[in-house]
């Protein structure tokens, strides 16, 4: 990869044909002033995405995993090989807008103290996506979010309501899907930790950002589009639904805990009751959709 002025942008995929498809060539549509080198490191996907980004992307640089090892591992293996001024880490089932990457890494070259940077990510069907702008949950604010949810409302202090939609303000984290990096700071404060098989890598990297004293910031004048669960098939499978609340569990540990066993045993029992009850809700849905099916 390239040295100096630069954009590297790494996506990892996982059966993402199509997604990646729409994702490049939104990305080759409106590319940075600066270069960009992009690399797609594919987990071992059953379906031909390699086959598809090799052939309709020649530019692209392609790595074909043996294995699904994970997000954060397969990110590593492209961003440990980055030497560019900025890194941007990319969902394969977003698309870029028209001026997006220039202003972000406008944003970034005149601030110094910038270490990550993300935009306004707007859903399917227009909305923001919640996890553009967040703080750091807390078991508080993480229950209150999780029931103003199932509720059908939002407006826990987790999503940070107090910033507009297309305000800038300091956050304590961004969505991994659009991350934009400052490769110093990145190769200073290091790799996404890979005990992170998927899901709460990006907070935690957040945090160890802001840690190492660089600020996260979210820029939502500028739009890019994230088709949530896209890359995931919609509803979380068993094995996701697992690591998802694993790694709430993690983060909890690694930036939350105050180390009183009360607390985190409480939050602990909190965390595997969500999912136990989530992945009842999921065996549910999915019986009453076999049973709705008509006899063939």
């Amino acid at each position: 990869m390239s040295t100096h002025a630069s954009l590297d942008v790494v996506i990892v995929t996982y059966a993402s044909r199509d997604l990646i498809r729409e994702c490049l060539g939104s990305l080759f549509a409106s590319p940075p002033r600066i270069p960009m080198n992009v690399v797609v490191v594919d987990n071992d996907s059953p379906d031909d995405t390699v086959e598809v980004v090799t052939s309709e992307f020649p530019s692209v640089n392609v790595v074909a995993r043996p294995t699904n090892d994970g997000f954060a591992v397969a990110n590593n293996v492209a961003l440990r090989q980055s030497g560019a001024e900025y890194v941007l880490v990319l969902n394969p089932d977003t698309r870029i807008e028209p001026g997006t990457l220039d202003h972000l890494i406008g944003e970034m070259a005149a601030d110094k103290t910038i270490g990550v940077l993300g935009c306004r990510l707007l859903t399917a069907d227009g909305t923001l996506d919640h996890a553009s702008k967040r703080s750091f949950p807390s078991p508080v604010t993480a229950a209150k979010y999780f029931l103003m949810k199932a509720a059908g409302r939002t407006g826990s202090d987790y999503v940070r309501p107090d910033i507009p939609d297309d305000g800038r303000a300091d956050v304590d984290a961004v969505n991994g899907a659009f991350m934009l990096l400052r490769g110093d700071a990145m190769r200073g404060v290091g790799l996404l930790d890979e005990k992170y098989w998927m899901y709460g890598e990006d907070l935690d990297w957040c945090a160890r950002f802001l840690a190492a004293g660089w600020r996260v910031v979210y820029d939502g004048r500028v739009v890019a589009h994230h088709l949530k669960g896209g890359s995931t098939s919609g509803r979380r499978p068993l094995k996701l639904n697992y690591h998802f609340h694993r790694s709430m569990l993690l983060f909890y540990r690694d930036h939350v805990s105050r180390g009183v066993v009360l607390v985190d045993v409480a939050v602990a029992a909190g965390v595997w009751a969500r999912f136990g009850a989530s992945a009842l809700a999921s065996a549910v849905q999915r019986l009453v959709r076999t049973s709705a099916r008509p006899a063939t």
